[in-house]
């Protein structure tokens, strides 16, 4: 009986350390590689393969960087992180899949980053979106590229309030919308979109419902349909601000509003080369000032100028 004990307690200190440890698996900052292995602790000396691999040994709010070239798969992001691949060229290959879902249900300050990443859905079947965002209170894509998407390059569809800002970035060859704003039941969208192009698109810019969206310095080009579509039903509807962008050159219409409760207000920008330029066929699609609408097959109007407002 005193052996047992003795051996009890001196294994005790052992089994406290060992406890320790497995609390402080997680690092605040990760590393993948192309020649890591996610069964390494993701250490800059011993990385991972994935970001999936990566995410699990990451801390809340902690960070994932890229050391080198390499496509590291598709993530489910369910905690507050920054995916980072700054200085190299860091991918998600996504075909068949979402190449980032956001879908943090739990805690505070659930803000996640995307910066400097490549998301490509190319393949025998293509990805279905670059991100789609379900759940969290915040989404920046900083400096990203999105292409070959079945679905959207983006899909933001929160169900709470929640945040997107996209800035320098590129969105192409998505069958949807580039950039999909659709808030689900309960959710609030607010979106900044600044200095990014979205291109060869099926659209640009849906945003329907709940929604605040500012669109600036951003080009909307070459879609197959429509530049920036707003539409919306509900009685609290939402306001599109596009300030000083250009929607260029797109099959159907530059702008366009659908739904009574839809606002569009426009300032210092280039509507031309559309199939029509601007259209309401309900709600508001208002002018600021020093808008160009000009050059499209068919120019289309604006429904009058806009009165400032607190909206």
């Amino acid at each position: 009986m005193r052996i047992i004990q003795w051996v009890k307690y001196a294994l005790a200190p052992a089994a406290l350390l060992l406890v320790g440890a497995g609390m402080q698996a997680q690092a605040t900052r990760t590393w993948v590689s192309g020649v890591g292995d996610d069964v390494n602790p993701c250490s800059r000396t011993a990385p991972c393969k994935t970001f999936a691999g990566a995410i699990s040994k990451t801390a809340s709010g902690g960070v994932i960087d890229a050391l080198d070239p390499g496509g590291y798969g598709a993530l489910t992001i369910t905690k507050p992180i920054t995916i980072e691949g700054t200085g190299t060229l860091a991918s998600a290959l996504s075909s068949g899949v979402n190449a980032f879902v956001v879908n943090i249900t739990t805690g505070t300050n659930r803000d996640v980053v995307l910066r400097n990443l490549s998301a490509d859905g190319s393949g025998t079947t293509l990805g279905l979106n670059g991100v789609r965002f379900i759940a969290g209170d915040s989404l920046t894509v900083d400096n990203c590229s999105f292409e070959q998407f079945s679905g959207n390059g983006i899909e933001f569809a929160p169900n709470s309030l929640a945040r997107l800002i996209v800035r320098n970035t590129t969105i192409s060859q998505a069958t949807g919308f580039g950039i999909n704003v659709v808030p689900a039941v309960g959710g609030i969208a607010r979106v900044s979109i600044h200095n990014s192009t979205i291109s060869r698109n099926g659209n640009g810019i849906r945003v329907q419902d709940n929604a605040n969206v500012t669109v600036f310095q951003s080009s909307i080009t070459n879609n197959t349909t429509d530049g920036i579509f707003a539409n919306s039903l509900v009685a609290a509807g939402m306001v599109v601000t596009v300030e000083a962008s250009e929607i260029t050159h797109n099959s159907g219409i530059g702008l366009r509003t659908a739904g009574g409760n839809s606002v569009m207000r426009v300032a210092n920008s280039l509507i031309s080369g559309n199939g029509t330029g601007a259209s309401a066929a309900a709600g508001q699609l208002c002018t600021f000032t020093n808008n160009r609408l000009t050059g499209n097959t068919a120019n289309g109007a604006f429904t009058g100028t806009c009165v400032p407002s607190n909206s």
